[in-house]
This record gives C-alpha cells, sequence and structure tokens, in this order.
C-alpha cells in the first residue's frame, strides 16, 4: 500500500511516519517543500528530516493566496495543481494524508480529481482557509481538539490529538554549556526561525546573557544569515549567561533542551502549543499576525488561559519588550503553572496510532 503524505505540520507527521511502519506492506512518499523562501539555498529542515527517515522526497511548487497580489505566487497556484497531478500518477498512491497548510491544497484536489482517497488532520484550535478548503475533498477529517468540530459541517470529524515526538520526553544527550546558577531562556520559532524575533534578540543579546542562559533556535535562510549575525555578537559579548546558538534542533537534541529549559519563547503554532502544555513549560508566545483567522493568537490564547503562558503580540515586539517580557516572566515563573488540568487530561496520548487507523480504514472500504 503506497501513502502519499503532505502538508505544512511535517513535525506532527514524522511519529505517523514511524507508526506507519510498524506496518511493513505501507511505502510512504512525501510532497513537500525543499526551500522554505525563495532564493533560499539552504534545505528546509522538513527536507532534512523527511530524508533522513528513507522517505522519498518530491519537491511542489505551489502558490498560496495573500491578501496583496503577486504574480509569481498567482501563477504558482495552477502549476501546484498540474504538478501533484503528474506526480500522484507517477507514485499511484492508495491513499493521501494531508497535514494542512496551502501545500495540501493541490495535492488533495489534484487526488480527488484522480479518484485518489483523502483523509486531513487540523492541528489548530481554529481552522485556516487551506484546511477548510481541503476538507471539502477528503474522505474524513481529523483533529486535534474537540471545539474544531464545528468548522467542519456535515463532515465525518474524529478527534485524534496532535501527534507528539516521544523524544521531547526522553534526555538521549548532555551537551548543553549553561550555567548553573542561572535560569534557562529556550528562543524558537519553528523550524525556520523568525527573522522578526532574531533581530529584537540581536539588539538585546547582552541583557539576556546578564539575566539567564540562552538556547536559540534561529533558523539557517541564507537570504538573512542570521546565525552568522548572532554568533559574531555573541562572541564580543561577556556575560554570566551562556550562548546555545542552533540554526537546526534535531529529534536527539529536543529532550535535553526542553528538560534544562525554564521559560521558552516563541511562535504558536500548533505542535508548540501541544508540547508546551504536555510538558506543562512556561513560555512568553509570540504570535505569528499572518496566518489565516489569527489561528495563532487563538493557539497562544489557549495556553494563556490555562496559565502556562503570557502573550507578546508581534505589533508590541522590540528589543526593549522582548527582554522587559522575559525578565518579568523569569521573576514570575512560579505563578505560571497549569492551572487548568481538564485541559491536560483531555490530550490524546496514541494520536499517531489512532491516525494510522483512520488511514488503513478509509483504504479498507
Amino acid at each position: 500500500m503506497k501513502v502519499v503524505i503532505t502538508g505544512g505540520h511535517h513535525t506532527s507527521a514524522i511519529p505517523v511516519i514511524k507508526e506507519f511502519r510498524k506496518t511493513p506492506e505501507v511505502q510512504i512518499f512525501w510532497f513537500g517543500h525543499k526551500y522554505s523562501i525563495a532564493r533560499d539555498k539552504n534545505p528546509t529542515l522538513e527536507y532534512r528530516e523527511i530524508t533522513a527517515l528513507g522517505v522519498p522526497f518530491y519537491d511542489l511548487k505551489a502558490g498560496k493566496l495573500y491578501r496583496t497580489t503577486n504574480i509569481i505566487r498567482l501563477l504558482k497556484i495552477p502549476f501546484g495543481f498540474f504538478q501533484s497531478l503528474y506526480l500522484l500518477k507517477k507514485v499511484r498512491p492508495n491513499v493521501i494524508l494531508s497535514f494542512g497548510g496551502y501545500l495540501a491544497a493541490p495535492v488533495v484536489f489534484a487526488g480527488w480529481f484522480l479518484g485518489i482517497p483523502s483523509i486531513t488532520h487540523e492541528q489548530t484550535v481554529v481552522t485556516g482557509y487551506a484546511n477548510k478548503f481541503v476538507a471539502k475533498f477528503t474522505k474524513k477529517v481529523l483533529v486535534t481538539w474537540e471545539e474544531s468540530k464545528k468548522y467542519f459541517p456535515g463532515k465525518n470529524v474524529v478527534t485524534v490529538g496532535l501527534p507528539l515526538r516521544k523524544e521531547i520526553f526522553e534526555q538521549e544527550t548532555n551537551k548543553l554549556n549553561l550555567n548553573p546558577d542561572l535560569p534557562t531562556i529556550y528562543i524558537t520559532a519553528g523550524k525556520t526561525g523568525s527573522h522578526t524575533l532574531n533581530k529584537a534578540v540581536l539588539e538585546v543579546l547582552s541583557e539576556l546573557l546578564s539575566v539567564s542562559n540562552v538556547i536559540h533556535q534561529c533558523g539557517d535562510t541564507s537570504i538573512f544569515n542570521d546565525y552568522q549575525k548572532l554568533l559574531k555578537k555573541s562572541e564580543a559579548i561577556t556575560a554570566p549567561g551562556k550562548y546555545n546558538l542552533k540554526s537546526f534542533v534535531m529529534e536527539d537534541e529536543i529532550g535535553e533542551i526542553f528538560a534544562k529549559t525554564d521559560l521558552v519563547v516563541g511562535r504558536s503554532g500548533a505542535h508548540t502549543i501541544y508540547e508546551l502544555l504536555a510538558l506543562e513549560k512556561p513560555a512568553i508566545l509570540i504570535p505569528l499576525p499572518a496566518v489565516s483567522h489569527n489561528e495563532q493568537f487563538e493557539n497562544a490564547a489557549l495556553l494563556y488561559k490555562a496559565g502556562l503562558a503570557r502573550i507578546l503580540e508581534q505589533k508590541d515586539l522590540s528589543p526593549k519588550s522582548l527582554v522587559t517580557t522575559v525578565k518579568l516572566a523569569l521573576e514570575n515563573l512560579d505563578q505560571m503553572k497549569l492551572r487548568d488540568r481538564k485541559i491536560k487530561e483531555n490530550m490524546i496520548s496514541d494520536s499517531a496510532e489512532r491516525i494510522v487507523n483512520e488511514v488503513l480504514s478509509i483504504v479498507k472500504k
């Protein structure tokens, strides 16, 4: 049996791929982005991690509708469909598993056109435009949160939770250089990093290191060269805190990072929120504003209401506001505890297994 997996959340897909491999007759193929930004010369973490698993990777050139018109992006929309059509005819999968995002839209639509059944998984509390479109052409919709069901009226919707990497619970390494007398903050913004956040950190790195150790996953987009700028800046700083700069965080590193982190600073993507809940890690969340239905803010609000997070909106983000918010949070970590136990009790621990079973069920029909 052949399964094509696509979409914008490869971190969610990795535990599912590993679960699929317990069924030897299943072959996995990945349709995704090799590069995150046009003109970027460095492959995405998605490409690196998926190919490291030995999964065939097909680079898809799909366009996305933005509020502003860009002729190149518009031309990529039909191109993405025809490329998906060609690749699906080449691979001839039995089923398509989508993890949402605009990249999944042409693949699922082309699959529907060819009569290939699809199933999609929604990670966020509020459903975005892409998954609302994708759901029209799928046999079934899987959701992380029970309250997300309302966005798919008339569809067969099943709550399965969000697949978590087991590595976040297990410390496999002991490589971090930290001052044991200081708290540690982990700055991250998903697999590509955030140039906006990196710029703010660059300005106040010495202040941050005066009160804490910093683990910083900044991405390695060649267009901005943030990694090189941050490294150069850090080499000129003398401070009690230790700076651990990483372009990407690999699976075997994440357990140690979370185990030694007192405060997380970053975006509020679906996977980040679920991991922070599972680990009960305090966080300062900076929602990405340029997403449909303000879904990252809604994700952050969920953690804020549960007692674990403070929200710093991007419109209010500056070097000064960042360092002030971090210092205030570090002074009050004892108050940033999970108050709503019910939300954690409702988390599903066997999500990857449930997703695999749902996929297999629509193939067998």
